[in-house]
């Protein structure tokens, strides 16, 4: 059994594509949320462990849970936060370029194209920020203004649309 704290989540990451959700297209669904203050003045972004730079706390959609459920845990896993679940954002298609090299990211160990991603997102309101959670060793979490947040997330559309589409004040 894995280790949990004291709101009884678990202490460990889950890991690995096996229970990975795809929709017909052969898209992997991303399920993630746009986390603010209680006033709506700031959102918390979290250090990307795969690139440089900042990102909304995301992560794949598996079998055994619904979407919103997906974000809440990612929100857990990743930046150690509780949240209340306001509104869905909607469907957001990944529009990142793909790399053309062979060693990018954007190819699997196979040499095949890796699927693009389809996300959602919601916007949830931090109702508690936890000192221990399963992902503090990798990543930082940090609180921002709306026009800091868009500016840092400037080279991933998918995430600057999720921010846009929420209620944050501008």
């Amino acid at each position: 059994m894995a280790a949990t704290n004291g709101n009884n989540r678990s202490m460990e990451s889950r890991t690995g594509r096996t229970n990975q959700r795809y929709n017909a297209k052969g898209e992997r669904l991303v399920a993630g949320v746009v986390p603010l203050t209680e006033d709506k003045s700031y959102v918390m972004l979290i250090q990307s462990t795969r690139r440089k730079g900042w990102v909304l706390p995301k992560g794949g959609w598996e079998t055994d849970e619904e979407c919103h459920e997906a974000a809440a845990r990612e929100a857990w896993e990743e930046a150690g936060i509780c949240v209340h679940i306001d509104y869905d954002l909607g469907e957001i298609q990944e529009t990142s370029p793909r790399k053309k090299s062979s060693t990018s990211s954007s190819k699997e160990k196979d040499g095949k194209e890796k699927a693009r991603s389809l996300y959602r997102f919601f916007e949830v309101t931090v109702t508690s920020e936890e000192q221990e959670w399963p992902e503090r060793e990798k990543r930082m979490r940090k609180w921002f203004t709306f026009e800091e947040a868009r500016e840092l997330l400037k080279d991933r559309p998918e995430l600057q649309t999720a921010l846009e589409r929420s209620t944050m004040k501008r």
